[in-house]
């Protein structure tokens, strides 16, 4: 990639980092919630990762930057995060809570063997209506389709004839199916 358009691509991820961290402290204020810096670091870790984290792997890479912030502290702010709509939780077939900062409307494959959490857009799948019984009953902020599989590594491992294990898994943020 030529270095003029490298820059350009760093450029524009610092101005969207920045944008989303302006973002991050305005909602903050709206909820009373002190911005510090552990929080803030948390946030920024988040915005690195983009892999839907959990806590664990969110403070494995905190604890180097910041060794006496604790467990605790940071899946406790992940929580309020997800309380004042910061972050979302994503749903987990390991049992483990993830968390992801794309807000943006979006769907998920689930990898059943490795747990991998690829996220991708569909706009079918956006325009499914909702059944009226169900806005009756119940106010819907959002909608996620969650479609589960094997992802294409542990299908080929499989082929090879090699044993794949349920792990806690891991996930990415490819769009391999995107329509843009």
């Amino acid at each position: 990639m030529p270095p003029e358009i490298l820059e350009e691509e760093m450029r524009m991820s610092d101005e969207y980092t920045k944008e989303l961290i302006k973002q991050f402290i305005e909602r903050c204020r709206a909820h009373s919630l002190k911005i510090t810096p552990q929080r803030l670091a948390i946030y920024r870790e988040l915005l690195k990762l983009q892999v839907h984290p959990s806590a664990d792997a969110v403070y494995k890479n905190m604890v180097r930057d910041f060794p006496t912030i604790s467990f605790d502290t940071v899946n406790r702010t992940l929580l309020t995060f997800a309380e004042i709509g910061v972050v979302e939780t994503v749903e987990s077939h390991s049992g483990v809570r993830r968390f992801e900062t794309d807000l943006e409307p979006h769907h998920h494959l689930h990898c059943i063997k490795c747990g991998e959490i690829i996220d991708f857009c569909d706009s079918d799948l956006d325009a499914v209506e909702v059944p009226k019984r169900i806005e009756d009953e119940f106010t819907v902020i959002g909608k996620r389709v969650v479609i589960r599989g094997i992802c294409r590594k542990c299908a080929e491992k499989d082929e090879d004839g090699e044993k794949t294990q349920p792990s806690k898994g891991k996930s990415q943020k490819a769009m391999p199916f995107a329509e843009v």
